[in-house]
């Protein structure tokens, strides 16, 4: 029993002994940086602080510089063969690509982590430079997503930002513009039967190359506003269009409440509401469309969906700018 005791006191402090507790890093061979138009001092700062980066990880052992030239013998690696051809020369588990190549002010950095043993790419991503002192934070972005393994969009967070990702993406641009158009409501069912009313609207919108998108807020026996949107058939000055709109509409009715006389007192029955929203499709067409402000011919149909089940056609002339 003493000798099976001393056994395991013994096997104990065999398993911890630092020798047998320490982890099995993995051999990276960092390979000198292929730079166009990148001048070598930039380059080779950048390739110093990568290495660095990477130094600080208790995962990783980097091979030494100097053995890595020793092999590459002056050529340019960046290719998946080439790169498991040096990781088995130099008995590297991974090898990581990485190239500088300037676009104007702006340098785009490209980098590739291969698996030796599984000759294939951990790693093909790429990230853009907006100055050479910006480097100093794409290398460590670089060197997270190398002990990561993940993308080098997912690899951000506070402190540790490059100077594009503060930028506000770009966005197609359209015209904004905006008129007033008069004209009449023809009602075509409720409307207290009315013959005619007289309707004004503002309108205001974004028109691109097709399309046209905005909002109408209107005086049409009562108040109305919608969203609407049109399908530009042409290019051309003279420019038909046809859409549809959806929005609010109340109308104004003289007696929207039904008052009953009886037993010497009048009260309310039925009381029906002027207010709802409002379904509208249109057609018409925009003149001058090529200048910088245009005419605009506008037919509407509107069907308001409240308890006067309100229907019209509306006839408005305009100028937009």
């Amino acid at each position: 029993m003493k000798k099976w005791m001393k056994a395991m006191q013994l096997a104990l402090v065999i398993l911890a002994s630092p020798g047998w507790a320490q982890v099995q890093k993995t051999h990276l061979a960092v390979t000198p940086f292929a730079a166009l138009g990148v001048d070598p001092a930039s380059t080779q700062t950048a390739y110093a602080l990568l290495r660095q980066e990477l130094a600080k990880s208790e995962e990783l052992t980097l091979i030494a510089e100097a053995q890595i030239s020793e092999a590459l013998q002056e050529r340019t690696c960046f290719e998946t063969e080439c790169a498991v051809e040096l990781g088995r020369t130099l008995s590297a588990d991974r090898v990581l690509l990485c190239s500088l190549n300037r676009l104007g002010e702006k340098v785009i950095v490209q980098y590739l982590l291969v698996d030796v043993a599984g000759v294939k790419n951990l790693l093909s991503d790429n990230t853009t430079s907006s100055t050479i002192e910006d480097l100093e934070t794409v290398m460590k972005r670089i060197a997270r997503c190398v002990l990561t393994l993940r993308p080098f969009e997912e690899s951000g967070h506070v402190g540790l930002i490059t100077q594009r990702e503060t930028l506000e993406p770009r966005r197609k641009s359209a015209r904004k513009y905006m008129g007033l158009s008069f004209g009449y409501l023809y009602p075509q069912h409720g409307y207290d039967e009315a013959d005619r009313h007289f309707a004004a609207d503002l309108r205001t919108g974004y028109e691109m190359s097709q399309f046209t998108v905005g909002s109408q807020l209107a005086i049409q026996h009562g108040f109305a506003w919608n969203i609407y949107g049109s399908y530009l058939l042409t290019d051309t000055d003279v420019c038909p269009y046809v859409g549809g709109a959806l929005g609010f509409h109340w109308v104004s009715h003289e007696n929207p409440s039904h008052w009953v006389y009886e037993n010497n007192q009048y009260y309310e029955e039925d009381r029906q509401e002027g207010d709802g929203f409002e379904v509208r499709l249109h057609a018409g067409a925009r003149f001058f469309r090529t200048y910088n402000f245009q005419v605009l011919l506008n037919l509407d149909y509107a069907i308001s969906f409240n308890d006067f089940d309100d229907r019209a056609i509306v006839l408005t002339i305009g100028l937009l700018r």
